[in-house]
């Protein structure tokens, strides 16, 4: 198995995007390139649904802090469900949990998300 497989999906208007594997300093590209490609196509309601992403650095928190001002400005948002309890505690360590909407299931993410305006 590759070190990160991504799965994007249409859900009711939002972009779920589903990494499985790590995120670390080789497979970055990949994960910051998939959600390029999702602002610059305009989708602005984004959901990291991370129930298979075992592992996520600095630099993977650094993608997703990259795209979030333009993607807050066009009204959209990144929200994350599905975290497991290593990810989850990376999140509170950098202050991640203060900045984004981390929710324990997709069904919840997409309400607050369809809710977005």
């Amino acid at each position: 198995m590759a070190d990160l497989s991504i799965q994007v999906r249409d859900m009711d208007g939002v972009a779920v995007m589903q990494p499985e594997g790590f995120v670390n300093a080789h497979t970055v590209q990949q994960f910051e390139s998939a959600l390029e490609e999702l602002v610059q196509s305009g989708r602005v309601k984004i959901l990291l649904d991370c129930q298979e992403l075992t592992y996520i650095s600095s630099a993977g928190l650094g993608a997703i802090m990259g795209l979030i001002e333009p993607i807050r400005e066009n009204g959209g948002d990144i929200l994350l469900c599905n975290l497991q309890r290593n990810v989850l505690s990376i999140f509170e360590t950098l202050g991640f949990t203060q900045l984004y909407q981390v929710f324990d299931d997709r069904e919840a993410a997409l309400q607050a998300l369809a809710r977005k305006v």
